[in-house]
């Protein structure tokens, strides 16, 4: 199958203003883009270019004073299989575990491992280890937290959604990766495009989509609290610690979100 992804974003700055901008599909997927999802500014400015240290494409921008569009659209194969389920994958002891997969259970911005440390272990210590400790925990954060894009909030973190009680798709996602770290499972925070493919499509505006990925046997596996099933169709944009490391874009000095759109609409390729 195929898959339309882009975005049309509006920003309004009152001075000139560095921003970052991390909005291209992950290289993970490279091979899969049929038609590139070049980014386009309106006014035409430079753009330089690099990979940060997740492995995340990030460009950086001067944006001029007044408004500022950021476009693009991107066409892209997919498998159109649901998230693997391995239920016999399993948790690695820490000293086995490789490093680069050993910052992944710190603590981070958004996800307080030292405040919900002991929580975790009251909720999951008697779970079986593995996949199916992974999946007990995004059971009980799929419970736990209502779902509500009135419930956003920039500065939320795990420690809040978890007494909060609710929250959006990456205060789920926060929740759960807190979980996962406090029991000594990897667990690292992924942003992308999620549309309703294969699911009664939500009468809601279409958004980018937060999920994790937990370390089990050797391999890094898709989990996401929020839906707490198999989708179809999600095309991953960046990896990092929690979400402040992909946020879409990062602006060191005013610039205000006038306008939003997203899109991720499956095509119909014409018969042969």
């Amino acid at each position: 199958m195929q898959i339309r992804v882009g975005y049309d974003l509006v920003y309004n700055c009152p001075q000139p203003t560095p921003m970052i901008v991390t909005l291209n599909i992950h290289y993970t997927r490279a091979s899969d883009i049929v038609s590139p999802d070049h980014l386009i500014l309106e006014p035409s400015i430079p753009i330089r270019g690099y990979r940060d240290g997740f492995g995340n494409w990030c460009n950086r921008i001067l944006a001029p004073p007044g408004r500022l569009r950021l476009r693009s659209s991107a066409l892209v194969r997919d498998s159109g299989l649901p998230d693997p389920v391995v239920p016999y994958a399993q948790q690695h002891p820490v000293q086995d575990l490789p490093q680069e997969a050993l910052i992944y259970l710190l603590g981070s911005r958004y996800c307080e491992t030292d405040q919900l440390s002991q929580t975790a272990w009251n909720l999951f210590g008697t779970t079986p280890e593995g996949w199916p400790r992974v999946q007990a925990i995004c059971d009980f954060v799929h419970k736990h937290i209502s779902f509500g894009y009135q419930y956003a909030h920039s500065t939320k973190t795990a420690w809040a959604a978890y007494n909060e009680t609710r929250g959006v798709c990456r205060d789920f996602a926060h929740l759960a990766i807190t979980f996962c770290r406090c029991m000594n499972i990897p667990a690292r925070y992924c942003t992308g495009y999620l549309g309703d493919i294969g699911v009664p499509p939500v009468n809601a505006p279409m958004d980018f989509s937060g999920w994790f990925e937990a370390y089990l046997g050797g391999h890094w596996y898709t989990f996401d609290a929020r839906h707490n099933f198999p989708r179809i169709g999600r095309i991953l944009i960046a990896r990092g610690r929690d979400a402040a490391d992909v946020a879409i874009t990062t602006s060191y000095g005013e610039a205000t979100l006038e306008s939003f759109q997203v899109w991720t609409d499956e095509v119909l390729e014409a018969a042969a």
